[in-house]
């Protein structure tokens, strides 16, 4: 009953289009700010990578506080395992093992926030918009994935 009521007072209760098409502009560029990663994502990592998670720590990641966060290119400020592509689309190396963050993108609280917000991040992100119907449950459900948020 209560999602309902929820629903029906929500912008977006109808659904909303996402279908990311490989440009990269969401891990690229110093306004993206830090890109959150837990412990447990760490050691995924470092599986994927073949290395140990102390080795993964002191190659690619930093504290922030008491969080930690993947480094970012020094010269571009893209994520560091942002890898170039072809034909204007770039790629991330650990697509398969991206933290939470990545994987629910856009499909965060401050996007979410109103429909300007969200043709807000439309403007960077060309895939918002176009492509696949996320229905409000779907939605939801990525919205309320928070481990990478405080």
């Amino acid at each position: 009953m209560m999602e309902k009521i929820i629903k029906s007072k929500c912008w977006y209760a109808c659904g909303l289009h996402f279908e990311c098409t490989g440009c990269g502009r969401c891990c690229a560029g110093p306004e993206e700010g830090y890109i959150w990663i837990t412990t447990r994502e760490i050691e995924r990592l470092a599986e994927h990578l073949r290395m140990s998670v102390e080795a993964v720590r002191k190659q690619y990641i930093r504290r922030v506080g008491f969080r930690l966060s993947i480094i970012e290119d020094p010269m571009t400020n893209d994520c560091i395992f942002l890898t170039p592509g072809n034909n204007g689309c770039r790629g991330c190396a650990i697509y398969s093992v991206r933290p939470n963050q990545c994987r629910t993108w856009p499909f965060w609280n401050e996007n979410l926030a109103s429909p300007d917000n969200w043709n807000r991040a439309a403007v960077k992100c060309p895939g918002i918009n176009r492509g696949r119907l996320y229905a409000f449950e779907d939605i939801e459900r990525l919205r309320k994935q928070k481990s990478w948020r405080v």
